[in-house]
């Protein structure tokens, strides 16, 4: 499969795009492979940002997917700090701002996404920090460590997966830590109550404090710097410094401008082959979105685990073999030393009861949501290698017994066996 005189194109130099340009030569291709990144930096991997690279534990060359030197032995063209501008599919060329020009008899879209901004008063002040980017956890990591503002706690607007890491962090720093969460418990929308309620628990045992059931209304400041946050429910917290951590958007507006299909609610419609609405054009990564395992709507899903295989996947239907990616959803994080995965889709109103093996004050876990006694998902912690067995649970979607399901004696792969 040599392809000596097509050029693919890869728009977006993260996980996602370095991993793609990786497997079309895997994979035999010989032909020229362009990768464009709006970043000045080598391809990346972001989940230690909120992590060990915040608290310095990991060095800067450990995040590289590749060592720079792999690209030009490769032969991966590469535009880093060049944003791409336009699509223009009619001639099938890529324009990045400088004004080049780059051909393309196949593109691959992986642009990722962008912090969403608060949107509120006060978020010009410095001090207002965003998390997505190296130079953002450079910037970040040197409040956490500095005296400047000691005795003021970092304000986390959000209670994600980026707020409720970038706390953990800052704990290990020895920094304070307000939470500040519109809903009733940390990541209410995605794991609903009955999980959230344990990441309170375990965030309050290490010293964070929340304020649930508001949002921040306005930053204030004093000499151009953040000194507070003034609330809806109308608090005035002071602040040492402000993460802005409520979620993120996908950056599909190549795409939109390029005449693509957009899926509803964001990101690029893409088959399960990652074409688009174009079938020169793929998609991948974060702004990809994709119909869920076993039909229903689409969605993204913006996590480490869909970046590594969606790439991969992506290059090698570019490629005409035949993919279809389906994988189930899969997340993890890393919190005051705890593992934490999860698996699985199920946000509040669609599972009618939660069934915990194991128990949930006391680590190790695992609680699976359950909908007609199917799991739709599980989180875990510090449950290393039952991943698999929970995916092929829910690929399988037959009734489980709660009772087994509880016992950590039954072996989750023989719950559905006939």
């Amino acid at each position: 499969m040599h392809g000596t005189h097509r050029t693919f194109v890869i728009i977006g130099a993260g996980l996602a795009g370095a991993k793609a340009a990786q497997t079309l030569r895997e994979e035999g291709f010989d032909g020229r492979v362009i990768l464009i990144g709006d970043e000045h930096e080598h391809p990346y991997e972001r989940p230690p940002l909120s992590k060990d690279y915040l608290t310095g534990l990991a060095g800067r060359g450990s995040l590289l997917v590749h060592d720079p030197s792999w690209y030009a032995t490769n032969r991966i063209e590469l535009h880093l700090g060049q944003l791409a501008v336009a699509v223009d599919r009619t001639v099938r060329e890529v324009r990045l701002g400088d004004g080049t020009r780059l051909p393309y008899d196949a593109l691959l879209l992986a642009t990722g996404a962008e912090p969403r901004r608060l949107g509120i008063p006060g978020t010009d002040l410095a001090g207002v920090h965003h998390l997505r980017r190296l130079a953002h956890a450079d910037h970040l990591r040197g409040v956490l460590t500095s005296r400047a503002g000691a005795g003021a706690p970092l304000v986390v607007a959000g209670a994600g997966w980026i707020g409720l890491e970038v706390a953990a962090a800052a704990r290990a720093l020895g920094t304070d830590v307000l939470v500040i969460e519109q809903g009733p418990t940390p990541l209410h929308d995605v794991l609903g109550p009955e999980l959230g309620a344990v990441l309170a628990a375990l965030h309050r045992e290490r010293g964070v404090t929340f304020r649930f059931g508001t949002r921040p209304a306005a930053v204030t400041g004093r000499d151009g710097m953040v000194a507070g946050v003034r609330t809806e429910d109308g608090r005035e917290l002071p602040a040492r410094a402000v993460l802005a951590a409520t979620g993120v958007t996908p950056r599909s507006a190549l795409a939109a401008h390029a005449g693509l299909a957009l899926a509803r609610g964001g990101g690029i419609a893409v088959d399960a082959a990652l074409r688009t609405s174009d079938p020169r054009i793929y998609a991948a990564g974060d702004v990809a979105a994709v119909a869920a395992p076993g039909g229903g709507a689409r969605r993204r899903v913006g996590h480490w685990a869909n970046a590594l295989h969606s790439g991969p996947a992506a290059a090698r239907a570019m490629l005409g073999l035949d993919v279809t990616h389906d994988r189930v959803p899969y997340l993890f994080s890393d919190q005051y030393g705890t593992r934490l995965e999860y698996t699985g889709w199920a946000p509040p109103g669609s599972y009618d009861r939660v069934v915990f093996r194991g128990d949930a004050g006391a680590h190790p876990f695992l609680a699976f949501c359950l909908r007609e006694n199917r799991v739709l998902a599980a989180f875990g912690m510090n449950v290393p290698g039952a991943t698999g067995a929970v995916a092929h649970l829910i690929r399988e979607g037959r009734p489980v017994d709660p009772e087994a399901l509880a016992d950590p004696a039954a072996p989750l792969g023989s719950l559905t066996a006939a």
